[in-house]
């Protein structure tokens, strides 16, 4: 079971794990309605390393990127609930739109994204190559989106 961490602890915490050749892999998301893609994708990020870190969209980012009417679940609910997943290790909530400064921050070794992005198109893939860290990118379960089920709770 991981654990809801604030962004400074996590800095020393990833510290101590380059100190102990464990490799971090950092991904992110809304992760608002959780469903079956986003296990998948979030257990085979899990497999890239060592310790497994989720940048988790705040509310407010949620509501900049995807409208007015989202998030469904706030954050500390999708917080605790991705926690919850036996292969996560840390969940920290960013309020930016994308986890750039974040990544600039913690550097981890390996950062994941879904392999619908290329290192062209994804916007933090400069700043984890410049910190030394590799993308790794990773197959998406098609017909999986948190978008996909609301619409399917919305025609019914």
């Amino acid at each position: 079971m991981g654990q809801v961490i604030q962004k400074e602890d996590l800095i020393k915490l990833i510290v101590d794990f380059k100190n102990q050749n464990k490799k971090t892999v950092f991904t992110n998301g809304c992760f608002d309605i959780l469903h079956i893609g986003h296990v998948r994708y979030l257990k085979e990020s899990a497999k890239c390393g060592d310790i497994l870190i989720i940048g988790l969209n705040s509310d407010n980012s949620v509501r900049r990127l995807k409208g007015p009417t989202r998030p469904i679940n706030n954050e500390l609910d999708r917080a605790e609930l991705l926690s919850e997943l036996s292969f996560v290790d840390y969940v920290v909530i960013f309020d930016e739109n994308t986890p750039e400064k974040l990544l600039d921050e913690l550097k981890p070794d390996i950062y994941t994204k879904g392999a619908d992005y290329t290192l062209e198109t994804l916007p933090e893939a400069k700043t984890v190559l410049k910190n030394g860290g590799k993308v790794e990118f990773i197959n998406l379960v098609e017909g999986k989106s948190t978008t996909n089920v609301i619409k399917k709770i919305e025609n019914k």
